[in-house]
């Protein structure tokens, strides 16, 4: 290990936190807010239970309008909103701010595509059996997409890994920061080797693990 990287090794540990952070914040809204926006995206579609073009035109186009956005121009876009909710612009959790807007629309169609790969017969029969909406929901629509949600999940948690690194370096600290201000700034090709090949280890281990619990819940 170079001279480079053992001197960052304390910055490191910090840096790896506040990715953490980010993600976990991003990915935490993502699962509150955009798994219930993609169900009533899906279930308000053509043909669905709940079917309401326009309510469903409206929701498709915000998510649509919000995704649209290079998550760059979103983060400075988002920058008074960040100030006001969380007193700053600068740190992990001011950056998780626009992640957490970006993050929303981007797992509700995840969510929203997870939910057509139902079988319809499936649906249909839980329907004639008397089931109400919310039934439907939670032991129809969410049993039987798991194995999909999951992986859902899975690629969701690895874009915002790598959008946690655009948002260092404009003040949000985390493993990009760290790469910008030693790897770049400094011209330490070590250093930027180094966490890029972190990056690449940490995405590795995210998409195995999703990838096995998704196998374990797909019971077709």
């Amino acid at each position: 290990m170079s001279e480079n990287i053992q001197a960052i090794l304390p910055e490191l540990w910090t840096a790896i936190g506040q990715t953490f952070l980010m993600v976990g914040i991003a990915v935490g809204a993502a699962l509150v807010v955009g798994g219930p926006l993609g169900i009533l995206l899906f279930l308000t579609g053509r043909g669905q239970s709940l079917e309401q073009a326009p309510l469903q035109a409206i929701l498709g186009w915000s998510v649509n309008t919000v995704r649209s956005f290079p998550f760059i121009i979103l983060l400075v876009a988002l920058v008074p909103f960040t100030r006001f909710v969380t007193g700053t612009s600068i740190g992990p959790v001011a950056a998780a701010v626009p992640l957490s807007f970006a993050a929303i629309p981007y797992f509700a169609r995840l969510v929203e595509q997870s939910l057509r790969e139902v079988p319809r017969g499936v649906i249909e029969a839980a329907h004639a059996m008397g089931a109400s909406e919310m039934q439907i929901i939670w032991r129809v629509l969410l049993v039987e997409a798991r194995s999909g949600l999951v992986l859902a999940l899975t690629v969701l948690t690895i874009s915002f890994l790598s959008y946690s690194a655009v948002a260092g370096i404009v003040g949000g600290g985390g493993i990009g920061d760290l790469a910008i201000r030693y790897g770049y700034y400094r011209f330490e090709t070590d250093v930027m080797v180094f966490t890029v090949a972190l990056l690449v280890v940490l995405v590795q281990v995210i998409q195995i693990v999703g990838n096995r619990i998704a196998r374990r819940l797909d019971k077709r």
